[in-house]
């Protein structure tokens, strides 16, 4: 049976070439681009893959899109800042041969932070259910964290990969604290959503400080060294940070609702 690969892309001419060099034996690759500038479609076109040009729609609406687009038996999603490792690029081209494979499959990824492998603090294993076979899986979650789930109809046997998915995740601290930045602000829009639209000591302080000293202390993060110490600390901030933005929203949301009408 055959393998599509889906990955979508931006600017990604740093990651994409070292994701594709890794899946260039699969059947298809299908790359969807929401508008690069620099040479990502470029590098994409060299691999042999199926360029889609698509406007961002979201992170689970773009790679539901990417799925579509495929058409062989099986589709492996993708980041473009992920690799398939020699050992997993191996057992999927077993399960692909197999008649009696599961429809599904999950796999251990091993998480990169300013190029060390974050180990410990809940990044590894990291189970990633990726590899599907084509219509049996759909991407769903709130953006940024999206996920792969079965569908209701679909079989629901599931399998497990040894060897792991790896994520180049944060190479440097301006990229890394760049992004939680961004990620707040859409974490935020979601907690106001669940109704999180006060000013709350609990979720500001509380909650961060909590998320750090479970995560570096009782989860052994603080074995990753100075890395480790800088990724929970400032993931501790990324959470204050999404909670200050949902008051924030709220207070707007509320503001504007007050504010009295102009007649023309």
């Amino acid at each position: 049976m055959g393998l599509s690969v889906a990955i979508v892309a931006m600017n990604e001419e740093a990651n994409l070439g070292r994701t594709l060099e890794s899946v260039r034996w699969a059947n298809e690759i299908v790359v969807v681009d929401s508008g690069s500038s620099d040479r990502t479609i470029d590098i994409a076109r060299e691999y042999g893959a199926k360029v889609v040009l698509e406007p961002w729609r979201g992170y689970t609406a773009q790679k539901n899109y990417a799925i579509e687009h495929c058409s062989q038996d099986w589709v492996l999603s993708l980041d473009a800042d992920e690799e398939v490792s020699a050992g997993l690029a191996e057992e999927i081209r077993r399960i692909l041969a197999d008649r009696d494979a599961c429809t599904a499959y999950w796999m251990p990824r091993k998480n990169l932070f300013l190029g060390r492998w974050m180990r410990f603090g809940g990044f590894y294993p990291d189970p990633k259910l990726r590899l599907f076979k084509r219509g049996q899986a759909f991407v769903t979650g709130a953006d940024p964290h999206d996920r792969i789930e079965l569908r209701k109809e679909a079989d629901q046997r599931t399998g497990r990969f040894q060897n792991a998915l790896v994520h180049y995740t944060y190479p440097t601290l301006f990229y890394y604290l760049e992004h939680m930045n961004r990620y707040s602000s859409l974490g935020a829009k979601a907690a106001v959503a669940k109704g999180h639209r006060s000013f709350s000591l609990a979720n500001i302080v509380l909650r961060p400080l909590a998320t750090f000293i479970y995560n570096y202390v009782f989860r052994l993060g603080f074995l990753d060294g100075r890395e480790g110490l800088l990724l929970h600390l400032y993931h501790a901030v990324y959470v204050s940070n999404k909670y200050a933005k949902a008051w924030e929203l709220a207070r707007a949301g509320s503001s504007e609702k007050k504010a009295p009408k102009v007649s023309p």
